[in-house]
C-alpha cells in the first residue's frame, strides 16, 4: 500500500536521481505546475531516462501531466513507457474527463505495444465542480486507482484559505466517493504546502488518517517521514487489532456473532477493520 507520493519536478535529473533515498513509496514525476513553460518539452524529453533510474531502483512512478488539453496530449504521449505505473490528471471535472484520457491511454498504449490498462489513473480533484462529480468520476473507468484531493487550487476555487475548518468537510466528501468507488483517498484536509511547522503539518496528516485518507501527496522530502509514520500502524495497534481478531475468531468458534473485549462490543465491522489494519502491516 503506498502511503505516500513525492512530487519530483520531471526537468531536474539531479533531484530524480536522488528521490528514491527519501524514504516515498512513490515517486511523482511532475510536467505541471513545479516545471516552467519553457522546459516541459526537456521535461518530456527527460521522462525515458527519469522513469529508467527509478524502476531501477524499485520505486513505483506516477507521471502528473498538465491540464491544457494541447500540453496534456503531448504529455501522455510522452509518458508511455514500461515502468509507469500511473497517470495523475489534474482538475479532474467529470467522468467523460476521465475516460476521454482513458480511450487515449488505451490507443498509445496499442502503438507502443504495452499491455492495455498497463497504465492506472489517479484524479486529482481540485475545483468544486470536480468535487460534485467525485460519485461518478470514481466509476469513470477500470484504470482509475484512486481520487487525489488537490487542496490548494480547491481552496482558490472556492475563494477561501486552505485551512482545515474549510477543507475538512470536502475531504470526507471525496473520501465517501473514493471508498464507495473502491479507490485510494489520496489527500489532507488542510494545505500541502507547510514546509515548516512540521507539528502543523503532523497534525493534519494524523486527521487525514483518522477521516479515512490512505495516502498523502508530498510536496517536500521533510513531509515523507512523517506521512510514513502516521500511516503506518503502530505497535499497539497492531496488537489490540490482533486481540479483536483472535477474540473474535474463539467467539464463532462458539457459535456467537459478537464478543464483548475490553468493554467494547466486537462484531463483523470492527473485526473487518482490524483484518484491514494488519493485512496492510504485510504490504
Amino acid at each position: 500500500m503506498i502511503r505516500s507520493y513525492l512530487f519530483t519536478p520531471a526537468h531536474r535529473p539531479e533531484l530524480i536521481a536522488r528521490a528514491h533515498e527519501r524514504g516515498a513509496d512513490a515517486i511523482l514525476l511532475d510536467l505541471e505546475d513545479s516545471v516552467p513553460r519553457d522546459r516541459k518539452q526537456a521535461a518530456r524529453d527527460g521522462l525515458a531516462e527519469a522513469v529508467s533510474v527509478l524502476t531501477a531502483r524499485a520505486v513505483p512512478v506516477v507521471i502528473r501531466v498538465n491540464a491544457d488539453l494541447g500540453e496534456c496530449v503531448r504529455d501522455l504521449e510522452a509518458a508511455i513507457l514500461p515502468g509507469v505505473d500511473a497517470i495523475m490528471l489534474p482538475k479532474v471535472i467529470g467522468a467523460d474527463h476521465l475516460r476521454l484520457v482513458a480511450d487515449y491511454l488505451s490507443m498509445l498504449e496499442r502503438q507502443a505495444k504495452l499491455p492495455e490498462g498497463q497504465i492506472k489513473l489517479i484524479a486529482l480533484i481540485e475545483t468544486a465542480q470536480g468535487l460534485m462529480n467525485t460519485a461518478s468520476i470514481a466509476k469513470a473507468t477500470p484504470r482509475l486507482t484512486a481520487l487525489a484531493f488537490g487542496t490548494e487550487d480547491f481552496s482558490t476555487d472556492c475563494g477561501h484559505a486552505p485551512s482545515v475548518e474549510a477543507l475538512k468537510g470536502p475531504a470526507q466528501s471525496l473520501i465517501h466517493a473514493a471508498k464507495a468507488g473502491g479507490l485510494q483517498a489520496i489527500g489532507l484536509p488542510g494545505s500541502i504546502a507547510e514546509i515548516h511547522d512540521m507539528d502543523s503539518f503532523r497534525a493534519c496528516v494524523d486527521l487525514g488518517r483518522a477521516i479515512g485518507f490512505d495516502a498523502v501527496l508530498c510536496i517536500h522530502p521533510r513531509q515523507v517521514e512523517i506521512v510514513n509514520a502516521a500511516f503506518t500502524p503502530s505497535a499497539s495497534e497492531i496488537e489490540q487489532a490482533t486481540r479483536v481478531v483472535e477474540a473474535f475468531d474463539r467467539a464463532t468458534q462458539q457459535g456467537l456473532g459478537a464478543v464483548m473485549l475490553d468493554g467494547k462490543m466486537i462484531d463483523p465491522p470492527i473485526v473487518a477493520r482490524a483484518h484491514s489494519m494488519l493485512q496492510s502491516r504485510r504490504l
